[in-house]
Order: structure tokens, then sequence, then C-alpha cells
């Protein structure tokens, strides 16, 4: 009697009643699934203590928006560049179809003749000295000055001084052509003369006169001319040069030369030659300054220090008003030739652009 009664099996499984919670709590579980299931809304991950789902993207908002504008601009930047090579090409044909001369190689300019003779090899000739020489000239003084703003000068001087570069940009080409017509041709013919008596021997200086409006004249203009935007991108990228490796390579014992030549220049490299490259697109479409500053001969010469040269920008400058309609017309494909050369090197320039970009990423 004082036995205890052995337990029964309902009893070790929780017995009914426990059966009958287990029973009841599932049945709940089940019953609010099938709620949140009837809802659209699907139970979070923990339970009651997760957090909530994230809300669905709007179909209409200012995303999409802002995606479909910045779609719209670049398509539209193409389209005009598609347009304007359209009618480039539809008003050179005819002119061209009345050339008779070859196109590429003949070297005088006489399209409003009877017949039209006229070919671009002069001028093409000019406008990539002209460029050239410009290059040669600003690219070094250029590369001085950004590299003086940019790690030697006091900040209250870099910031005057690269002001007062900048603000070239700004001056318009008629006032350079101005100035090299009326001021600056003096001095370059007096430099011109010294070149021939001392350097005569070199083709480039072989020249008897008359000295002036030459193709020195017009690429020292184009020279001052560019200046300012070699000089803007090369200290920009310049002072983009990780300061751990300035200070390793001073760390190292290297003098400030060195570590300029060691750390700063290789990794501007890039955007150096992306900046001149800009500067040289700069100068091939110049027109003004080099319609006023240049002589017009459409000869092939290595002198460049008598009076003479022309290019592409100045010939259309100086004979769209008094060309007929086939003048026009040859006048528009020499346009086409200049919007080829100065596409392909912007075309560079951005692909220079690009590689730096890369180069910046992986050196972080």
């Amino acid at each position: 009697m004082g036995d205890t009664p052995p337990r029964s099996v309902d009893a070790s499984a929780g017995g009914p009643g426990g059966n009958t919670r287990a029973a009841g709590l599932a049945a709940s579980a089940d019953g609010l699934s099938d709620n949140n299931s009837s809802n659209g809304r699907r139970t979070p991950l923990g339970g009651n203590g997760g957090g909530t789902a994230l809300p669905r993207a709007k179909a209409f908002g200012t995303e999409p928006a802002f995606r479909g504008l910045t779609l719209a601009a670049g398509t539209t930047v193409l389209v005009i560049i598609v347009a304007i090579a359209v009618f480039l090409i539809t008003e050179a044909i005819p002119a061209l179809q009345a050339n008779e001369e070859n196109f590429f190689t003949y070297n005088n300019w006489a399209a409003t003749g009877t017949p039209p003779r006229f070919g671009i090899a002069a001028i093409v000739f000019g406008t990539v000295v002209s460029a050239v020489i410009a290059l040669i000239i600003a690219v070094p003084i250029a590369l001085g000055i950004a590299l003086f703003l940019s790690h030697y000068a006091h900040r209250r001087i870099a910031t005057g001084l690269g002001f007062v570069i900048d603000l070239l940009a700004a001056v318009p080409s008629v006032v350079f052509g101005l100035w090299g017509r009326s001021v600056f041709i003096e001095p370059v013919r007096d430099f011109s003369v010294w070149l021939h008596t001392y350097f005569g021997w070199i083709p480039l200086f072989g020249g008897e006169g008359p000295y002036g409006n030459s193709i020195l004249l017009g690429s020292l203009v184009l020279a001052i001319m560019i200046l300012p935007i070699v000089t803007s991108l090369s200290r920009e990228v310049f002072m983009q040069t990780p300061k751990q490796n300035e200070e390793a390579a001073l760390a190292l014992g290297a003098t400030k030369w060195e570590m300029i030549r060691t750390a700063v220049l290789p990794y501007g490299r890039p955007g150096v030659i992306a900046a001149v490259m800009l500067g040289l697109g700069r100068a091939l479409g110049e027109t003004i300054a080099l319609a006023m500053t240049l002589g017009s001969s459409f000869v092939i010469t290595a002198d460049i220090i008598t009076n003479g040269g022309v290019t592409i920008a100045s010939n259309i400058a100086n004979g769209f008003g008094e060309a007929n309609e086939i003048g026009r017309g040859a006048l528009i494909a020499s346009g086409l030739v200049l919007f080829a050369i100065t596409l392909v090197v912007n075309m560079a320039a951005r692909i220079i652009i690009y590689r730096r970009r890369e180069f910046t990423d992986v050196a972080a």
C-alpha cells in the first residue's frame, strides 16, 4: 500500500494533458503560418526578435529617373557626333567629286578655280608641325610649373600663381592672335634672324627671310595658349600622389628631387600623357590665333622661321567667306579631316585616363 505505483506510458510522455498542450501549440503555429501566408508576408528569420523584410524598390522613383536622364544625356552626345560626321560627309562629297587632283597628296588650294584643284597635304603638314612644336615648347615649362606648385611653393604662393595660370585659359583666342600679330611678332622676327645667323645650317632655321608671320610665331602663341591646360591637369595629378609613397622615399634617404623622380613622376605619368594629348587636341583645333599669325603659304618645307605656313583651321577661317559652293564643300572636306584627327586624339586621351584610373585603383 505504501508502494508508489509505476508511471504509465502516457505519464512518461507528459500524460494526456501534455499531448493536448503540444497539439495546441502546433495548431497555433500552423495558424500563424497560414495567416502570414495569406497576408503575403514572410516570417523573418529569428522569430519575433529578428529584423523586418527589405522594402520593395519603387517602380517609379528618383533612381530610375536619374538613370534614364544620364542615359539620355550620353546618347545625345553620341547622336550629335554622328550628326556632325554625317553633315560633313554629305557636304564634302560634291566637292570631292569635282576635284581634279588627289585630295590627300596635292599641296595647293584652288577650290574656287575652274576646274577646282585642292588638296590637304600642305595644310595637314602645317597643322601637325605647329601643334608638335607648341607641345615641345609648352610641356617642359608646364611640368616645371606643376611640380613647383605641388611640391616646392608655399601654399599662398601656389594658390596665387595657380590662379594666374588658370586665368590664361579664359583669355579669348582672338586676343592671343592680336597680341601675337601686333606685339609678339617683333621679338620673334629678331629671334628668327639670330637663329638663322648662328644655326642656319639646320634645315629648320635655314630660311633667308622675310621673317615674322611664320610657323615659329604661330607655334609660340599656341604654346602659351595650351600652357594652362597642361599645367592644371599635371598639377592635379602630382598632388594625388599617395603621401606614404613620398614619405617612404624620403625615409630611405632620398632628396626632394629623387623623391619626385622615383615616387611622383611614375605615379603621374599616365595623367601627364593625358594632359599632353588634351593640349594637342586644343592646338590642332585652334583657328583665329593661327589665322592672324601665319603667312598662309601652301608649301611643305622644314623651314619654320620664314613667312608662311597654314593649318586646316586657319585655312577654313580665311577662305570660307569668299568661297563658292564647291569651295565651301572643299573647306568642309578639310574640316572632316580635322574632325577625324581631333576625334582620334581625344579618344586616345580618354583611353589613357581610363588606364590611369585602373592604375590608381590597384595602387589604392
